[in-house]
């Protein structure tokens, strides 16, 4: 998803003035980024929810060359679907694949 989409998503349930729809776009991605970074967690509801995690220091492997490189300890943020998002999820694929093997 994107901030054009979201932008596209305001204008057609409102009737919204682009420049409007997406400042107001900007303005909820804004708002979820600060969510996110105040606790460390934003969740909606019959969606999902993002989590912030924090990642050990490690030894990777380059894989071009397979040189061993130290990876620094950081933060990730993790997002998990709600079990409806899932099951929807998993209807839709279904679906399509059964689209796909007709045509």
């Amino acid at each position: 998803m994107s901030k054009r989409f979201l932008t596209d998503v305001i204008i057609e349930s409102t009737g919204m003035p682009a420049s409007r729809a997406g400042a107001l776009a900007a303005d909820i991605i804004g708002a979820i980024r600060d969510e996110i970074i105040s606790t460390g967690r934003f969740t909606l509801p019959e969606f999902g929810g993002f989590v912030v995690r924090e990642t050990k220091a490690r030894t990777a492997l380059n894989p071009r060359t397979g040189e061993q490189v130290k990876v620094k300890a950081g933060a990730t943020v993790k997002f998990k679907a709600s079990p409806n998002l899932k099951q929807d999820a998993m209807a839709g694929l279904k679906k399509a694949k059964r689209k796909a093997a007709r045509g």
